[in-house]
């Protein structure tokens, strides 16, 4: 049997296939950097080798599938073409592997990983199944009904799927090191929605999405009347989100979720209308209330009478999103954002948005900016974003002893880089602080 080699095991989408062929009886192995990422926990959980970059890894046996970071002058790219040895790209072998199983992709601007982990938690409550979270989050089972994977737009990888069904969360403008427009973004996900075999559940209150041309039924969720599926007298308590579901003008049933913010509704929705349209039990798909959240997507760790929020936010509307769940959560607590800015391209396209996104924060700290080795920095700083927004100060990973200050408070640490390391460093220095 071969063994599967993944060059940049560490990667979200890597890192949870590798579990899945590892699940599913398989021989799975990796290379990377020597840097840790959170990723790699689950990993060395299921004894997965990995080792660091090197073209002595490559041998004779090995089917190889690489990371698309990675472009074809890699040092253990090249010696697997040397070799002959059988190699995938990780869209191109996934888009395979999900042909075995009746397949959900979960795609969208927007909230694909936690809608992706919602509904492979309501479906794992009741079936066998397979799943590949963008969090790192990967299960494999050999007898799985369903397959349940994030399916992401950048660079058009999702269109080496052809899913039984698709989930579209939203449709929004990202990536402008790769798409040129809305129009553009919109262009792409009309070409994945061609490509979708049974059906599609889309957000109807998503002006783009409603023009998406599809050849299979869609079926609409969100909360206007006019969706076939919506969410009404949404109400918040210490406990979570209660909503109520009419399915076209009919009264369907309650459910509750517990997480805060009109996106968690949303997401839960898309997971109900996907789940009815599958014939569930509503007992089955009310499981949900017991889903615990996917990595960094409002991590919470209580410190004192702070808490501490670690969350993937890197766009304008995902940041909105975010303050809008801590202050519903949290209603008597001052909101501290810290954010971390993921690439030129993306800060310099957004950079009012951004400062328009944070502003209903108590009080903002911007860290440096997160540059891509893609990318040069345009002399773009992070002071060109903090002159927009009023009381916001510049958060050095070693003066993080100044969020010390805000009592009773929420800290949102935000971003898709390494701002964890800021949290980490403000979390050792209280730790150090308390054995004085």
């Amino acid at each position: 049997m071969t063994i599967y080699h993944f060059i940049g095991i560490k990667g979200t989408g890597m890192s949870a296939l590798a579990q899945i062929l590892h699940d599913s009886g398989y021989s799975v192995q990796g290379s990377d950097v020597e840097k840790v990422f959170f990723t790699q926990t689950a990993l060395e959980a299921k004894n997965i080798p990995f080792m660091p970059f090197s073209k002595e890894n490559i041998k004779e046996g090995l089917t190889i599938i690489a990371g698309n970071a990675f472009k074809d002058d890699h040092p253990e790219i090249q010696e697997a073409r040397r070799l002959g040895l059988p190699y995938y790209r990780y869209h191109e072998f996934l888009g395979e592997w999900l042909k075995q199983f009746t397949s959900i992709a979960v795609t969208g601007s927007h909230g694909k990983t936690s809608t992706t982990g919602l509904l492979a938690h309501v479906l794992g409550e009741t079936y066998p199944i397979s799943y590949l979270i963008g969090d790192g989050s990967g299960k494999g089972h050999i007898d799985s009904n369903y397959f349940v994977f994030e399916a992401c737009e950048y660079r058009g990888h999702f269109l080496q799927y052809e899913p039984d069904y698709a989930i579209m969360t939203n449709i929004d403008f990202d990536h402008p090191d790769y798409f040129s427009s809305i129009d553009d973004v919109f262009d792409s996900f009309q070409q994945m929605s061609e490509q979708v075999k049974k059906g599609i559940v889309a957000c109807g209150d998503d002006e783009y999405l409603q023009r998406i041309q599809a050849k299979v039924p869609v079926l609409y969720y969100g909360f206007a009347d006019t969706n076939d599926f919506q969410a009404k007298n949404v109400k918040e308590d210490a406990n979570g989100t209660t909503f109520d579901v009419f399915v076209r003008n009919n009264f369907y049933d309650s459910f509750i979720i517990p997480n805060y913010g009109n996106h968690n509704v949303l997401n839960a929705l898309a997971v109900i209308t996907i789940c009815h349209y599958e014939g569930m039990e509503v007992s089955d798909i009310k499981k949900m209330k017991s889903f615990r959240g996917v990595k960094r997507r409002f991590t919470e760790k209580v410190v004192g009478n702070q808490v501490l929020i670690d969350d993937y936010a890197h766009h304008p509307k995902e940041i909105e999103a975010t303050i809008e769940a801590a202050q519903k959560k949290y209603p008597d607590k001052t909101v501290i954002a810290v954010f971390q800015p993921h690439t030129y391209t993306r800060t310099k396209t957004f950079l009012k948005e951004f400062a328009n996104s944070l502003k209903p924060a108590d009080h903002t700290f911007l860290c440096d900016i997160f540059g891509s080795a893609r990318e040069g920095d345009g002399n773009l700083t992070i002071h060109d974003l903090q002159i927009l927004i009023d009381d916001c100060e510049i958060l050095n990973v070693n003066e993080t002893n100044v969020l010390e200050k805000y009592d009773n408070s929420v800290i949102l640490f935000m971003g898709a880089g390494d701002i964890q390391k800021f949290q980490q460093a403000y979390e050792n220095h209280l730790s150090e602080k308390k054995k004085v």
